[in-house]
């Protein structure tokens, strides 16, 4: 199992429709996704082309969403 590091950017009145992942919206949450999904364990659904780190960033990198996190420490050895 793969696990990656995936942004969820912060949405704007009157940015519907900004694409995420260019330097203008700031990432709100980092979540945890597997295999190079969209879905994050948490089950939010995230941008196809939103930014990815590698997992083993996790405890480095802030904020990381609560439930994710939690998952991920019990999914990985």
């Amino acid at each position: 199992m793969v696990y990656e590091l995936c942004a969820e950017y912060a949405e704007y009145a009157g940015a519907a429709g900004a694409a995420g992942g260019d330097t203008a919206t700031p990432i709100k949450l980092w979540h945890m996704i597997r295999n190079a999904g969209t879905d994050a364990l948490c089950g939010r659904a995230l941008r196809p082309h939103a930014e990815t780190r590698s997992d083993l960033e996790w405890g480095t990198i802030h904020p990381v969403c609560h439930t994710c996190g939690a998952l991920y420490l019990r999914q990985v050895p």
